[in-house]
């Protein structure tokens, strides 16, 4: 039976796997997580809008009754192309006759001093849980010590105007007003500052200039300080430096600026790279020189199609799940003695949350729809690719009770540790593979 390895169990593996569900061949999925993370709502669990479990899925319960897929509790490390090897970090090695390598990303620092010590990426379940935790805290030590205040123990800056910049930054804002006004603590809202830090001087880039205005002018309404076109020279323990030499106290900051595949299995393996160090392809998304390997989703530099030669896809979930699907086929292709067929992305369009009845969503032609029509969209769309029944109900539910409710939500510290703030990752930490 034909081996398939799928590296990786985030919307470009589970995209891949999923095709090849009873086909004739055997798939194994290795991931270093027993579950799979939509990500993007991970900023709720990191704002205490929702719990963890809402978000994230077993893996083994996901392709519990498919026969030929089975999956692997393992890091990869590395590929051994010569015996055709996945290599696993403390386990033997997983043979394979076809590789889909969809690794994921992590947050990218740019080189900029402390950011990645003393900042908080937003990329994975755990991420989100130690944010929470660290927000939660900031609020607790200013209500038994304001004093904290002026050392900026309630400035939260978030670095970076992207989509998931943007709706952390209104989340947080969010979370301010609700945990003020229910919760009981001593300190005004005021006293809780929201900046957004970026070095373009618009938000939004891929959005439309109006969708990016309206963004602007809600965020700013709901009391986030935006710092537009400024670039981050360092980050402390106690602030946030810029280039024109102003220094933003805060004791928390949210790191949004970027991703990169550094740190993953994608640039140990040896094959050749692309841009921002994403895996070269051909057209049908093979690797360039091992073309019974392919890479998907943000592991792999995804040409958009053959009528748009040279421009790349972005790392997205739309362009993960379109590449995962493509890789299977192609794989299932080569088996038949088919040639394969290049990769064509299919835009259905970009959304973005500011907050409470408030986002934007736009379509391929360039329509685009804001405000709670918007924020309807992007609800319904979430609930869709959301994974598991349970987890479908259980976020209809929480999401519909806080807009009824607004108080509520499940700002609750789990972390039992007095310190919990970010410490340099490590061989086993949160990076995605």
């Amino acid at each position: 039976m034909h081996r398939v390895v799928v590296v990786g169990a985030g919307f470009a593996g589970l995209s891949a796997a999923r095709s090849l569900i009873g086909r004739p061949v055997e798939v194994t999925i290795v991931d270093q997580r027993n579950f799979h993370t939509f990500q993007p709502l991970l900023y709720e669990v990191a704002t205490a809008g929702l719990e963890s479990g809402d978000v994230a899925y077993p893996i083994r319960v996901i392709f519990g009754k498919a026969q030929n897929v089975t999956y692997r509790f393992a890091t990869a490390t590395g590929v051994d192309w010569g015996r055709g090897d996945v290599l696993l970090a403390g386990t033997r090695p997983l043979p394979f006759d076809s590789l889909i390598l969809a690794s994921g990303a992590t947050a990218a620092f740019f080189g900029i001093p402390g950011a990645a010590e003393h900042s908080f990426p937003l990329y994975t379940l755990t991420d989100a849980r130690r944010l929470r935790d660290h927000v939660l805290r900031r609020l607790e030590d200013v209500d038994a010590h304001p004093e904290a205040e002026a050392r900026g123990a309630l400035t939260f800056v978030v670095v970076g105007g992207g989509p998931t910049g943007v709706e952390v930054a209104g989340a947080l804002a969010e979370l301010l007003d609700v945990a003020v006004r229910h919760d009981g603590f001593g300190f005004a809202r005021r006293s809780g500052r929201v900046v957004l830090v970026d070095a373009l001087d618009r938000l939004l880039t891929p959005f439309r200039e109006s969708a990016a205005s309206y963004a602007a002018a809600t965020l700013a309404g709901r009391g986030v300080e935006l710092m537009l076109g400024h670039v981050v020279r360092t980050v402390t323990g106690e602030g946030v430096e810029l280039e024109d030499g102003t220094v933003i106290p805060t004791r928390t900051v949210v790191w949004a600026g970027g991703v990169t595949v550094e740190r993953t299995v994608v640039s140990d393996i040896g094959a050749e790279t692309g841009p921002n160090g994403r895996l070269a392809v051909r057209p049908d998304l093979s690797l360039v020189d091992h073309e019974d390997a392919y890479a998907v989703g943000d592991a792999g530099a995804v040409p958009w199609g053959p009528e748009e030669p040279g421009r790349v896809c972005p790392q997205v979930a739309q362009v993960a799940i379109q590449s995962g699907a493509h890789a299977a086929r192609q794989v299932l292709r080569r088996l038949a003695g088919e040639a394969t067929e290049p990769f064509r992305y299919a835009d259905k369009g970009i959304m973005a949350t500011i907050g409470r009845r408030a986002a934007i969503a736009q379509f391929p032609g360039g329509r685009v729809v804001r405000g709670t029509l918007g924020w309807l969209a992007w609800l319904g769309l979430h609930l869709v690719y959301l994974i598991g029944f349970r987890n479908k109900v259980v976020v209809l539910v929480n999401w519909s009770w806080r807009y009824l409710s607004w108080g509520s939500g499940p700002r609750i510290i789990v972390n039992d540790r007095a310190e919990d703030r970010p410490t340099p990752l490590g061989p086993d930490d949160d990076p995605p593979l």
